[in-house]
């Protein structure tokens, strides 16, 4: 898991204006809130008083405000927190006293777009961090946007990335689109065309792929789909279909898929590690055709029925976790987009944002309450929780396990 990128936190439409939500993205809590403006706002979660958690359970009076002049209260002592993170007011010394000045918590940067509220969790500033990707089709003409989808699975997210990158296993995981990889004479994994976004914080490639003919109006489709095509009516004399996909950062994975030229659908993950064994997936659907909204119902649940068949198979992957080494596995030419997905991976390591999970997991929660560095922590000292620990990039570690010659 890596710090200094884009995180979903919540579905814009989640979140209230009096409730706040509690969120657990690369193995820590965040409180989610909107301050009386209805500007969202993400902070840790953690109160520097005496632990409490913002987000957390309300025994107090049953129509007392969570949210009190723009800031979150503190369910325990009642500290009043606002949008920067600096304590406004603490009852036990008199409310409008001033607090000590230790007495803030990190508060990342936040942009509300496409129907989720994004957090930055890291501490780059502004003119140094990775733009949080742009959908350049979204609100335009001709185009149109599913709800935001929410798909809670029990895997690690980089799982469930390579997951969508990989050409060569639709064929077998995903029946009803029509066509098998069981089909020996014919069936293979065709050229797969792998080159940088434009981006420059991730990679993208093209793969067409064989597949019989969509079913029109007049044509069943796949076995067991009931004679139902969730396409409507399309034109049955395509035989190939292009898609393209990448990733944008450790947990951002577009997908185009090229349905009958002009028409395609762009599909975008937003993935949220919630820790080593749990992902919340913020699915956006785009189409250019089916513009009708009566087909967003059908479009989202084919789009479940897919993602079942998936969870299916990925629930039951060993090692959980990405090997840390492609020599763990046998990788062959048409997992190049997985291997192109690791190599940015590793750019992230050596950068030095990537967690130290073993510390991290051997002392969270138990002695040390940690926090993700926010950017505020470039420019003040004097901060209660701990950063939370970060791994040497490949180099530093390396040139450590290299023996002292001189010794």
């Amino acid at each position: 898991m890596y710090i200094n990128f884009w995180y979903p936190m919540v579905r814009s439409e989640d979140l209230g204006p009096d409730q706040p939500e509690k969120v657990k993205c690369l193995g820590l809590n965040f409180v989610v809130f909107r301050d009386d403006e209805g500007q969202a706002h993400v902070l840790s979660d953690t109160c520097v008083h005496r632990g409490g958690s913002l987000g957390g359970a309300w025994s107090g009076p049953e129509n007392a405000p969570r949210i009190v002049n723009g800031c979150v209260v503190c369910p325990y002592h009642g500290w009043e927190f606002g949008g920067d993170g600096v304590c406004q007011n603490i009852p036990s010394i008199g409310y409008g006293s001033k607090p000590p000045a230790r007495a803030k918590i990190d508060s990342y940067p936040v942009q509300e777009k496409y129907g989720i509220v994004f957090a930055f969790l890291g501490d780059l500033p502004k003119e140094e961090r990775p733009p949080l990707l742009e959908i350049e089709e979204y609100g335009q003409e001709g185009w149109r946007a599913n709800s935001v989808l929410i798909l809670e699975v029990d895997y690690y997210y980089e799982r469930s990335i390579e997951n969508g990158l990989d050409p060569a296993h639709n064929e077998f995981v995903h029946p009803t689109h029509g066509f098998s990889g069981m089909n020996r004479d014919t069936y293979r994994v065709n050229e797969i065309e792998i080159e940088e976004n434009r981006h420059g914080w991730g990679f993208w490639f093209w793969h067409p792929f064989d597949a019989p003919p969509l079913p029109d109006s007049k044509h069943e489709t796949a076995k067991g789909s009931g004679g139902k095509t969730p396409w409507g009516k399309v034109k049955a004399s395509r035989s190939t279909v292009k898609a393209g996909g990448g990733t944008y950062g450790p947990n951002i994975m577009p997908t185009y898929i090229i349905v009958d030229p002009p028409n395609m659908f762009r599909q975008y993950f937003f993935e949220q590690p919630v820790d080593v064994d749990k992902t919340r997936i913020f699915f956006l659907n785009m189409r250019n055709f089916l513009l009708d909204p009566a087909k967003d119902g059908p479009i989202h649940a084919r789009n479940k029925v897919i993602a079942g068949q998936d969870i299916q198979i990925l629930n039951e992957l060993y090692p959980r976790m990405t090997p840390v080494s492609n020599t763990k596995e046998v990788l062959v030419p048409a997992d190049s987009p997985i291997a192109a997905y690791r190599e940015w991976l590793a750019k992230f390591d050596d950068n030095g944002w990537r967690i130290d999970w073993e510390d991290f997991q051997g002392r969270n929660g138990k002695t040390t309450a940690f926090a993700i560095p926010s950017p505020a922590r470039r420019t003040s000292g004097n901060w209660v929780l701990e950063p939370v620990p970060l791994m040497d990039g490949r180099a530093a570690r390396k040139a450590r396990q290299k023996p002292d010659r001189a010794a």
